[in-house]
């Protein structure tokens, strides 16, 4: 297994989503049991994925829920399995449905995040990311997320994972929020910084107030057309993680316009191979 404390290469499989056959994305409305079917048909499987990333020397991978077939233990076991046999280190197990800070469903879909860290531990993930909320950042909103991400820090951590959140959806859509909740939660959640969540002409500054608290970042890059990355708005993305010595793995998003996954990718991280070392 590679050593972790350093920049590093990963991908995520929302990169690959259109590989793997457009499994609908589900959450706590299909009461935790829908299976990732795909709706197209996959070039390759999950339990493929880590040897073709090993085979392109990443070795650093990011689950979306969706993509796991199902949450049977033995298929687990197999997917632990693929990872560990190439080499592979699992960082985290992306948790996409749910909305803790819904004024009504909060309890439903907090008890449904907190049932994935089951299968983060399973799979041998180090990590697991949770959304802050869906809702308007409002002051009972804020709380309302924070009480339970800090139950969720507690339940994860029994399961060996550690909590991670990210400046996403509309609750954690201002440095500010971010801030405060993870302020709130006194060290017990990690951040995952994404450079493509934000935009408008303050998106660097409110980038550069929160990348210090980055423990990795989903380096993703906007493509205007197919073979086309805004290179200057990513390489400036990538130098506030090297003003603030980020060490982490930078996690390749790629959903650009171009169908060719693995192309986007090649190109992204042409971009970012200058920052690993």
């Amino acid at each position: 297994m590679p050593n972790t404390n350093h920049p590093r290469l990963s991908v995520s499989t929302w990169s690959l989503h259109r590989s793997l056959g457009k499994p609908v994305v589900y959450g706590p409305e299909a009461n935790g049991h829908a299976a990732a079917m795909p709706t197209t048909t996959p070039l390759f499987t999950l339990l493929e994925l880590p040897a073709r990333m090993a085979d392109a020397g990443i070795h650093t991978l990011e689950i979306c829920h969706f993509h796991l077939p199902n949450r049977d233990p033995n298929t687990l076991r197999q997917v632990r399995s693929a990872i560990e046999a190439a080499g592979v280190e699992l960082w985290s197990l992306l948790i996409d449905g749910g909305d803790i800070a819904h004024p009504d469903q909060h309890e439903r879909d907090t008890d449904w995040v907190e049932g994935w860290f089951a299968v983060a531990a399973e799979l041998g993930a180090k990590n697991a990311r949770v959304s802050g909320g869906k809702q308007e950042p409002t002051p009972d909103a804020v709380a309302r997320s924070a009480r339970n991400m800090a139950r969720l820090a507690g339940a994860a951590q029994q399961r060996g994972v550690r909590l991670m959140t990210e400046n996403w959806q509309n609750l954690m859509s201002t440095p500010e929020v971010v801030l405060e909740v993870l302020d709130k939660l006194d060290g017990a959640v990690g951040l995952c910084a994404d450079f493509g969540n934000w935009s408008g002409p303050t998106k660097y500054d409110d980038l550069a107030q929160i990348m210090p608290r980055a423990e990795s970042c989903h380096a993703k890059c906007h493509f205007g057309a197919p073979g086309q990355p805004d290179a200057a708005d990513f390489v400036r993305c990538l130098e506030l993680t090297r003003a603030v010595g980020f060490a982490g793995p930078y996690t390749l998003i790629y959903d650009g316009p171009d169908a060719d996954e693995l192309a986007g990718l090649a190109q992204e991280r042409a971009l970012v191979t200058p920052y690993l070392a």
